[in-house]
């Protein structure tokens, strides 16, 4: 008798739904025709649940208009320069800085564009070999987007310690959330494959509602009045053209007997009509490490909740994972990836027997 087959027997699923589209369930046709138009669009894209349709349009459109908005930025000694935040452009106009910037946003842009593809259930029932494809492509420009935040999180507005830290995690998070979910699909475990992609694609996401938050963060910030701090004074001179006078108007400190222009002013975060391009781009600063945080926060926890609000999904997945594993001859049959019963005391999973 083998040993890896489960004696439990399981229900019947097809060895290939994880690719096909889902047997489709006995409902009743709605008498409303807006509800039966809806339906018919959902179903074209091969989702299942009404709900899932409309989650899909807002977070994958988000994606979509944010890396075709920022498409031109890949003109990094134009468009980027001109769209910068105020005191970046200084550190990215050469050196490995710009190296940096030019491999983050060449790679990234594109992947956010490739990434909606990947949650189109009708592509994996249809196109298996462009998903996988497309899938690995992502990965590939994943790693290449996050060697160039890497290089820049030193200045990456700013560069403050918050920043860097966030753009740490990041990193951390989203090549941990891709090897995770490669190696479960390697271990034919389809369920936490999904789960993993969705925590990496949220993840990544956070740089939209990253701008979301910094854009009210700068505005009360602003409104508080009491926060400084700190920026080179080449770096000022910089923002006013190279222009001496007036830096020396508001920072008299830069051109002290004392001093060189190599040193550090205090700057009032502030932007308003009355700031001046270094106090907008201290303000920006400021906003920008607290927007990682809590954009981290709450993409963490959402994905969370929609997967917990998803048990259905995950259970039919981790079924055919079994059937897979089983006919691959592997142990633990339904718990071959990394599964919470392989590595705690939580019950032991079995597939559902036939009724």
């Amino acid at each position: 008798m083998n040993s890896n087959t489960n004696p439990i027997q399981p229900i019947e699923v097809d060895s290939d739904s994880s690719t096909r589209k889902p047997e489709a369930t006995h409902e009743q046709t709605p008498a409303n025709a807006f509800l039966r138009s809806y339906r018919k669009v959902y179903k074209t894209f091969g989702f299942n649940k009404g709900y899932n349709f409309p989650l899909y349009i807002i977070f994958a459109g988000a994606m979509l208009g944010f890396s075709l908005a920022r498409l031109e930025y890949l003109s990094i000694g134009d468009r980027f320069a001109k769209g910068a935040a105020p005191g970046e452009w200084y550190w990215y106009r050469a050196g490995h800085y710009r190296i940096g910037i030019t491999l983050h946003l060449g790679a990234i842009l594109p992947a956010g564009i490739l990434m909606i593809f990947q949650f189109v259930p009708a592509i994996r029932y249809k196109a298996l070999l462009f998903h996988r494809i497309n899938g690995w492509t992502i990965v590939l420009l994943v790693t290449i987007a996050n060697v160039g935040a890497l290089m820049i999180a030193r200045r990456a507005f700013g560069g403050r310690v918050e920043t860097q830290t966030g753009v740490g995690l990041l990193v951390i998070l989203t090549s941990g959330g891709l090897t995770m979910a490669i190696y479960n699909i390697k271990r034919l475990q389809i369920d936490q494959h999904r789960a993993w992609m969705l925590r990496t694609m949220f993840w990544f996401g956070t740089i939209i509602t990253m701008r979301i938050v910094q854009n009210f963060a700068y505005r009360i910030l602003t409104t508080i009045g009491s926060y400084y701090t700190h920026m080179s004074c080449d770096e000022i001179q910089f923002l006013y053209g190279g222009a001496a006078r007036p830096v020396m108007g508001r920072y008299p400190q830069c051109f002290a007997d004392n001093m060189t222009t190599d040193g550090e002013v205090a700057i009032h975060a502030q932007f308003n009509a009355e700031a001046g391009p270094e106090e907008a781009g201290a303000v920006l600063q400021l906003s920008f490490g607290l927007a990682v945080w809590v954009a981290i926060l709450l993409h963490t926890v959402g994905v969370e909740i929609y997967l917990a609000l998803t048990p259905a999904e995950s259970e039919r997945l981790r079924c055919v994972s079994y059937e897979k594993q089983l006919e691959a001859g592997m142990s633990h049959p339904g718990s071959a990836g990394l599964t919470v019963d392989r590595w705690s005391d939580a019950p032991k999973w079995s597939p559902p027997v036939k009724a």
